[in-house]
């Protein structure tokens, strides 16, 4: 059984206008410091992942501040990712928080599961999700990220068709000024169904990730399947 529902990660982001045709140059060295503290935010990613597996399995419950803190990881990820070069979308230097921030262009969520299947946790991860995890290892250049664990894409997204994208995009206000609307659409599209699958990979939904290239800023309605 399907219906028409927004899907539980929702990406959205708004193209930053005033984009500098020069500073994506040098945003490999502005982002280092996210990058190091992101580092061990992904440790405790891991360490959190792990502590809800077991607790999905014996209780069928994702703990609420496991939930909220994993879900801030993937949300700083995206916003140094939008600014950096998963993107390039945005010159707004990304805040220091797991939190929501309104008025950063670059926003992630994810519906909080009430109940999760003890036996979907068993497998989803690692089996039920291996077709996604080869579609987005070939967006993001990552054939570590489609053979290891869900969390790596955001560290390969220089590589692979998202990263030859953003350096055209970048190629592009270079010589225009202009984020080409076409180019820019796409690229959050492939952003956005990696997104999704590092939801489900990492427990926080049963909810299978559809096979549908959703282009644009805006996370549409998709037709997704109920689970039991």
């Amino acid at each position: 059984m399907s219906g028409s529902v927004a899907y539980p990660v929702h990406v959205n982001a708004v193209l930053d206008p005033g984009t500098s045709r020069w500073l994506w140059l040098v945003k490999w060295i502005l982002a280092i410091p996210h990058w190091v503290v992101l580092l061990f935010l992904w440790i405790g990613f891991l360490v959190c992942s792990v502590i809800a597996f077991f607790a999905i399995l014996f209780t069928e419950r994702y703990p609420r501040a496991l939930f909220d803190y994993n879900v801030g990881v993937l949300r700083w990820s995206w916003r140094v990712n939008y600014y950096a070069y998963g993107a390039l979308g945005t010159d707004q230097y990304p805040p220091f928080t797991l939190g929501e921030v309104e008025s950063y262009p670059a926003q992630l969520s994810v519906d909080y599961p009430e109940r999760l299947s003890r036996g979907l946790v068993l497998v989803k991860w690692w089996l039920l999700a291996i077709p996604h995890y080869i579609i987005v290892g070939i967006f993001t250049g990552g054939g570590a990220w489609a053979a290891n664990r869900s969390d790596d894409w955001e560290w390969s997204l220089g590589g692979g068709l998202v990263g030859v994208l953003v350096l055209f995009a970048a190629i592009a206000l270079a010589f225009t000024g202009a984020y080409p609307r076409s180019l820019y659409d796409l690229i959050l599209g492939l952003n956005r169904w990696a997104l999704r699958v590092s939801g489900y990979a990492a427990l926080m939904t049963d909810v299978y990730p559809p096979f549908r290239l959703d282009l644009g800023g805006t996370d549409p309605v998709v037709e997704v399947p109920t689970p039991d």
